[in-house]
């Protein structure tokens, strides 16, 4: 124990090592030995020093030293893809993220409907193509539906508060440009530069105040105060109620 503890000072500092904690036979003549580790980086490690006999050998030798994490440790969270870390608006000015050959959400432009779908029709591929316009790659279905998906579930879909308190919906709006392609069934864009989605994509049942037909609400009339006949009736004044009183009981 002693020579594990000075190995463990040897690499670290002797206010480092703390208390022996446990040990740990290895296998036969091979023992590690458990020191408390006191640096206030390392919370919950130990420093595990392994120590060896060798066969018809008298002095006992160090074989290892390392500092271990324990159940308790403060271990660094679990290492995550560079891709998978990335969020919207992490790329800044002069980043790069390439796209992979892989990725499901591209497919290549010049990609064709099969031949047998066409061979008894005589059409013209090259009519049919998903036209890439000079683009090696387009949005392939999955593609379109993950971005379709994002797109509805966000501020800019119908779900929001602006929309839901909007006097009609952007598909009746001047301001809407529709997508091209299959996006148009379902999204536009804002051109209204009083809009808060002004240049944004927005679904077609979103909505804001700023629509093209919202009509300014009709001005209320001022309450008009009630008018009093004086000419049709006489005001009578009674110096004695006595009698008024009476005649009013007996009704």
């Amino acid at each position: 124990m002693d020579l594990a503890r000075a190995a463990a000072v040897e690499i670290a500092r002797p206010e480092w090592v703390g208390e022996h904690l446990s040990t740990k036979v290895e296998a036969e003549r091979l023992v590690t030995h458990l020191f408390e580790c006191r640096q206030a980086a390392y919370r919950g490690w130990h420093y595990a020093v392994t120590v060896v006999r060798a066969a018809r050998a008298k002095a006992v030798t160090v074989n290892e030293v390392t500092l271990l994490p324990g159940p308790d440790a403060v271990l660094a969270p679990e290492w995550v893809p560079w891709k998978e870390r990335l969020r919207p608006g992490d790329l800044g000015v002069g980043d790069l993220m390439p796209s992979s050959a892989e990725d499901d959400r591209l497919k290549p432009g010049y990609a064709q409907v099969p031949e047998s779908e066409l061979a008894d029709e005589g059409v013209d591929q090259q009519m049919v193509w998903e036209l890439g316009l000079g683009r090696a790659r387009v949005l392939s279905e999955v593609g379109r539906q993950a971005a379709a998906e994002r797109w509805y579930n966000s501020d800019s879909g119908p779900y929001s508060a602006i929309a839901k308190a909007a006097p009609a919906t952007c598909a009746t709006c001047g301001f809407l440009t529709p997508l091209a392609g299959e996006f148009r069934q379902m999204f536009g864009v804002c051109a209204n530069e009083y809009a808060p989605d002004d240049g944004r994509v927005v679904s077609l049942d979103h909505g804001c105040g700023a629509h093209s037909e919202a009509a300014q609400p009709a001005a209320q009339p001022d309450p008009i105060a009630p008018v009093i006949d004086e000419l049709g009736y006489d005001h009578i004044v009674f110096d004695d109620t006595t009698e008024l009183e009476l005649v009013s009981s007996e009704s």
